[in-house]
């Protein structure tokens, strides 16, 4: 049954930096909230795009050609097969990620946190 989710309520839920939090599924998908500071790892998902949108603070995304920075209210899409590195320099970010499901976070599931529901 659909309902409304609450963002604000649901990162209240947790504080673990870089562990993907699913809070809606649709068709094959799941929306998904991260907290996020400092550096995570180059990487890429071969198979499927992903759609970073911040709620609050900045996030940096590193490409090989140039780096997208993000405030509040913007997002960029990495095409798949795309290598990234998402960055939070300036202290936590609240990020809202939509991926295929059951995407590994680092493009790999032997080195993945894997997502869960909240």
């Amino acid at each position: 049954m659909a309902g409304k989710v609450s963002l604000a309520e649901k990162f209240g839920l947790f504080s673990e930096q870089w562990s993907p939090k699913i809070v809606a599924r649709f068709n094959d998908n799941e929306v998904r909230l991260c907290k996020l500071e400092g550096d995570f790892h180059w990487h890429q998902h071969d198979d499927t795009d992903e759609m970073f949108l911040v709620i609050e603070g900045r996030l940096e995304i590193d490409f090989h050609d140039r780096t997208e920075t993000l405030g509040p209210g913007e997002m960029v899409v990495v095409p798949a097969g795309t290598q990234h590195r998402p960055r939070a320099p300036l202290g936590e970010a609240k990020v809202f990620v939509m991926d295929a499901a059951d995407t590994p976070n680092t493009g790999d599931a032997a080195t993945a946190t894997h997502a869960v529901d909240i």
